[in-house]
């Protein structure tokens, strides 16, 4: 959860490996990064972009990738109101949407496989070797187009020696948490790794009305990597990796008085009062939904997800280039039960059941010589097929519950390269090409209720029985990118891109009573411009890198609204739609300084300005009334629309973080190493739903002290999270016609860790 590792790897991210007790050098780390599909150090790499290691993640206990928030500026990972269900956004480009079926704006990539829907990527951050984020329109060097940027995940590979080791963690509230692993030759030619990861406890909520206890996680994981030489030039990786999680959802609470945010649709759901306290809760469902998905009306929010999948990944070397083949199977199974009123009866609860499966290939042939020239070819294809079942409990608002079945198959093409010119000593210039073909199937969606005669709605048109018309839509762009990178000196580079980005097009596959509401959005694209730069100072003691971004963006995705003519006079129809043109802009600076070889400094600096330049937005509220006002004079309609231009599209304007760690030598063969690290996150307003729900800036604070020798084969630590137990808003938001709602950061926690290896 975001807020219980708030902070987690902060600016460490800044290409470093945090020390375990005193460091013997002085100068800093250089970590070696696969960003470009090959192996570079970090800041030779013309990019912007951020690196936490896998020590760092393990002892800040970030086990979920929610906890990945604040390792590199203008970065946030929002959960969808306490589901699974992940929203990655870099520099203002992100996607808010708690269904399954569309594509994410932020790639996100384990050990060089894609996962292609946010919801997959829970559980997989333990064993890792490093976290890479790169920041900017990715697709010439990668199989999915991303208009936000890349998040890559590296396992760790297996050993030539045997290796083992173990960390568990136990906390406040109960919650404990392990991870180990052991890896190891199996023979002259194969290699072995098995690593697995739990997390047990923690409940930190309570309902108010029942005293119920709400928060605990009940995760496990498991991964097997089987490296194998198969001759003199080829290598072979199976991973195999299965992740459960049974987790409690997160609840949520009552920001206002104001329950009913349609002035009064319903009086019967007036009188609860705001939740007080980050701890304070309340959930319930009635009768009707227990009818319909068989949960209990006393339930508290949960989930009963499950993945599995495999992958091979092969490389073979060639005389002039190498070959790289990437084949999985990725199937992912979800259940979860969020209640979005906050209050104990059934407002507005949703039950999602949903079963994925994702069968990729990427097939690569890159340069591997030493002359001016380098490239990369690749070709990408995707299936992914989803079934899922969206149910939601309207008891105490419309009085029914509803379910909106539906099944969408997305097939993938794309071709894609990169090209590199070493123009002189110090000049490099790429250029990087893709074309990409995609077909998005929405296949029988409708919505019913048992509660109204032959449990379908009836749909002004495109109606089958109450099932909709199949929806399609495709994506046929070009896109790419243009850079150059002048080396100032060994130690300092320049760099500039222009890139294209594109995000595919999709549905709103949520309850709808009219066609249009599954009509589907259409593809955005991202132009970039950047530049910035890379440097090693003071004797290779600081590190300072920058880069200052302007994005000008089309169709960019949103949650609105649309009218729609039918049926007669008309309706006002929620979905995502297209905001005709926005703008980013902004600058990031990260630095790390190491003035003696026991302190380590960090510090990470983002700013980003946000706003629509052009996007005439349907004014819901006056529309409806216009409706019904038609209605009665008999008359049309006449839509009343808002002009956004201006207005922020719903980022935070400054992210910063920093962290200060001292390691020395305490007695003999044993140290000590001591963090602080603190994190700021600027307000967030979001014109489209109104001022009530804006989020208030907020400061976090972590610390952890840990003793051992300094061989590393043991250490035990204490740690505190959010130890000023800071009161705050992951995010706010309203479902109507219910309820004010906030998503609650966590409070403070604290506890120890033991950490192991041989």
């Amino acid at each position: 959860m975001r807020a219980e590792f708030s902070i987690a790897a902060t600016a460490m991210a800044l290409v470093m490996t945090t020390p375990a007790f005193a460091q013997t050098i002085s100068g800093l780390d250089e970590i070696t990064v696969t960003a470009q599909r090959r192996e570079q150090a970090a800041q030779d790499v013309p990019v912007a972009l951020t690196v936490v290691t896998g020590a760092d993640l393990q002892v800040r206990g970030v086990t979920q990738v929610n906890g990945l928030e604040y390792i590199a500026p203008s970065f946030q990972v929002e959960s969808q109101f306490g589901s699974g269900q992940p929203v990655y956004t870099i520099r203002g480009v992100g996607f808010r949407d708690y269904a399954t079926n569309n594509s994410p704006t932020v790639g996100i990539y384990v050990d060089e496989v894609a996962y292609t829907a946010p919801v997959m990527t829970q559980g997989l951050l333990f064993d890792i070797e490093r976290v890479e984020v790169l920041r900017g329109p990715q697709g010439t060097l990668y199989g999915r187009n991303t208009t936000g940027g890349a998040v890559n995940v590296i396992s760790k590979r297996p050993t030539e020696e045997f290796e083992a080791g173990l960390l568990a963690e136990y906390g406040r509230f109960n919650r404990f948490q392990g991870e180990g692993y052991v890896s190891g030759a199996l023979t002259d030619w194969a290699r072995l790794r098995v690593s697995a990861s739990g997390t047990q406890g923690g409940a930190w909520q309570v309902n108010r009305e029942t005293g119920q206890e709400l928060g605990d996680a009940e995760r496990f994981a498991v991964r097997t990597l089987l490296e194998v030489d198969a001759g003199d030039r080829t290598e072979l990786l199976f991973n195999v990796h299965y992740y459960q999680d049974k987790s409690d959802g997160l609840g949520l609470q009552l920001f206002d008085a104001s329950v009913d945010s349609t002035g009064g649709f319903n009086p019967g759901l007036a009188g609860f009062q705001p939740h007080e306290g980050q701890r304070s809760t309340s959930f319930g469902a009635s009768a009707l939904f227990e009818d319909l998905t068989g949960i209990p009306a006393g339930t508290k929010p949960f989930r009963d997800n499950e993945g599995i999948g495999g992958s091979l990944t092969a490389n073979i070397e060639f005389d002039a280039l190498d070959l790289t083949y990437i084949g999985a199977y990725e199937r992912f199974d979800r259940a979860e039960f969020l209640d979005y009123d906050a209050i104990p009866l059934g407002g507005s609860g949703v039950f999602f059941e949903s079963d994925l499966d994702v069968i990729t290939q990427e097939v690569r042939l890159a340069s591997n010589g030493d002359g001016p020239f380098s490239w990369l070819l690749g070709v990408y294809y995707a299936n992914e097929e989803l079934d899922e079942n969206y149910q939601s409990d309207f008891a105490e608002t419309f009085g029914l519950a509803v379910f909106t079945p539906y099944s969408q198959e997305v097939d993938t093409l794309s071709v894609f390269g990169q090209a590199e010119w070493q123009a002189t000593d110090r000049l490099n210039l790429q250029l990087g090409l893709r074309y990409e073909d995609e077909t998005r199937d929405l296949i029988g969606l409708g919505t019913f209720s048992p509660q109204i005669a032959g449990g379908v709605f009836n749909f002004a048109n495109g109606s089958v029985d109450g099932t909709l018309e199949d929806r399609s839509v495709d994506l046929n762009e070009v896109s790419g990118k243009i850079g150059a990178e002048f080396d100032l000196t060994d130690d300092a580079l320049l760099y500039a891109t222009i890139s294209r980005g594109v995000k595919s097009g999709g549905f709103t596959a949520y309850n709808t009573l009219n066609p249009a509401g599954v009509d589907p959005f259409e593809p955005e694209t991202l132009w970039a411009y950047e530049a910035g730069f890379k440097s090693d100072l003071l004797d290779n003691t600081l590190r300072l890198n920058g880069a200052a971004f302007y994005y000008d963006y089309s169709n960019q995705q949103v949650q609105s609204a649309l009218f729609s003519a039918a049926p007669p006079p008309g309706a006002v129809v929620g979905r995502i739609v297209n905001a005709e043109e926005s703008e980013i802009y902004g600058a990031e600076i990260e630095a790390i300084w190491r003035p003696i070889p026991q302190l380590t400094i960090t510090q990470a600096f983002g700013y980003t300005e946000a706003e629509f330049s052009e996007f005439n937005d349907l004014d819901a509220a006056a529309t409806a009334a216009d409706i019904a006002a038609a209605a009665a004079e008999g008359r049309d309609v006449v839509p009343v629309f808002i002009d956004r231009s201006g207005q922020n599209t719903g980022v935070p304007e400054i992210t910063y973080s920093g962290a200060a760690t001292y390691a020395d030598t305490l007695y003999g063969d044993f140290g000590f190493n001591a963090t602080v690290d603190y994190s700021y996150r600027d307000d967030v307003s979001i014109p489209l739903i109104g001022s009530n729900f804006d989020v208030e800036s907020f400061w976090l604070l972590n610390a952890r002290l840990g003793f051992g020798p300094q061989d590393g084969s043991w250490e035990i630590a204490g740690f505190g999270r959010n130890i000023l137990n800071t009161d705050y808003d992951e995010v706010r938001n309203f479902f109507d016609p219910c309820c004010n709602v906030a998503a609650p950061g966590q409070v403070a926690t604290y506890g120890v860790q033991v950490r192991l290896t041989y």
